[in-house]
């Protein structure tokens, strides 16, 4: 098995509507992580709420600074969340077809 130097590790927001229910997690694989979101099999609270729309993500080399990322937005305000995904995404466009035809490129 080839060593890889470089790792990639994803913190995201997913939601299903603009100003909707928020949901933030970390990933090493966002292809097969969006998969089984938009299938209904990424968690409970993704699943209930119907939460499929990537909005933000940012990438990462090592773990340890996503987990990082991901607990400090979880400890944010709702507006300071809507507020980064609208600095970014201000139409709130699912990015992950972007995402997935970007790498699938690859």
């Amino acid at each position: 098995m080839a060593y890889r130097t470089y790792h990639n590790y994803w913190v995201y927001i997913l939601t299903n509507k603009p100003n909707g229910t928020l949901y933030i997690g970390v990933t090493g694989g966002i292809d097969d992580r969006m998969e089984r979101h938009i299938n209904g099999e990424g968690s409970k609270f993704t699943s209930k709420y119907k939460l499929n729309l990537l909005v933000y993500f940012e990438e990462f080399q090592y773990i340890g600074d996503a987990i990082a990322r991901e607990k400090q937005l979880k400890n944010w305000h709702r507006q300071w969340k809507i507020n980064l995904i609208e600095k970014e995404n201000p139409s709130w466009i699912n990015l992950w077809k972007n995402i997935d035809s970007e790498t699938s490129s690859e």
